[in-house]
């Protein structure tokens, strides 16, 4: 899983909803019961595990390695919602300790044959890590399975284990249309799966609120999930130092 809501194993991918509503977007995407999405992210993760790891795709990887390079030994990276331990826990540069914190006891079943980091089962919007303790965050394809209520609290989160002036990366929408929703067979694996996102707009406003200033985004096309092709935006942040 990824975080808890968060779902996505921290690995990422498009969703692929079997009803998806284009008009949704900040305001209109309607409301979830975290308790209710919680559940179904972490049963879907733990159910769909080996197919998950024979679908995800690691598209992102050079983006990945360029931000790891960015690290120094002595450094901690949290990966928050970091699934199967990629393409994050795998990569990390000699000499820096990695925590990884899913809420897929599956999935980091899998991690643990990619990586000697620390891995913990938690959830985003109460991560089981201590103040001020990691130099940089990753989320890549975790907060989006968070309902959109509950966003701020992860970032305050994000912001609470990281030591002034630390490193943010994470993916949300492309768009400025949010959307809430599940697909009851995602990847063909029988599983139920979903996923509550604001537009993008409304997730910079987040980081701001939480302490952070964005440094850099990009965005990538992932079809993992999406025969027809999808794209994530991906964000770079730094906390502020004071």
């Amino acid at each position: 899983m990824d975080d808890e809501p968060s779902g996505g194993t921290g690995d990422g991918s498009t969703p692929e909803p079997d009803d998806p509503d284009p008009t949704a977007d900040d305001d209109s995407a309607p409301a979830v019961d975290p308790h209710t999405q919680r559940a179904a992210v972490r049963d879907g993760y733990d159910g769909m595990a080996e197919a998950y790891r024979r679908e995800r795709d690691a598209a992102e990887a050079p983006v990945v390695g360029s931000f790891l390079g960015g690290l120094s030994a002595g450094d901690r990276l949290l990966d928050a919602g970091c699934g199967q331990g990629t393409p994050v826990l795998n990569r990390l540069p000699h000499g820096v300790e990695g925590i990884g914190v899913d809420l897929s006891a599956s999935m980091l079943d899998l991690a643990r044959e990619r990586t000697d980091a620390a891995l913990v089962r938690g959830d985003l919007t109460r991560l089981p890590v201590a103040s001020d303790a990691a130099d940089a965050v990753t989320a890549l394809h975790s907060v989006i399975h968070v309902p959109v209520s509950e966003h701020p609290a992860v970032f305050s989160e994000f912001a609470r284990v990281l030591r002034p002036g630390g490193r943010l990366y994470l993916t949300a929408a492309t768009g400025d249309d949010g959307w809430s929703g599940a697909n009851d067979d995602w990847l063909g694996s029988g599983e139920l799966m979903a996923w509550s996102f604001p537009g993008i707009d409304r997730t910079r406003d987040h980081l701001r609120e939480a302490g952070f200033r964005v440094t850099d985004e990009r965005v990538l096309d992932d079809a993992v999930a999406d025969d027809d092709g999808g794209s994530w935006t991906h964000l770079f942040a730094r906390l502020a130092e004071d």
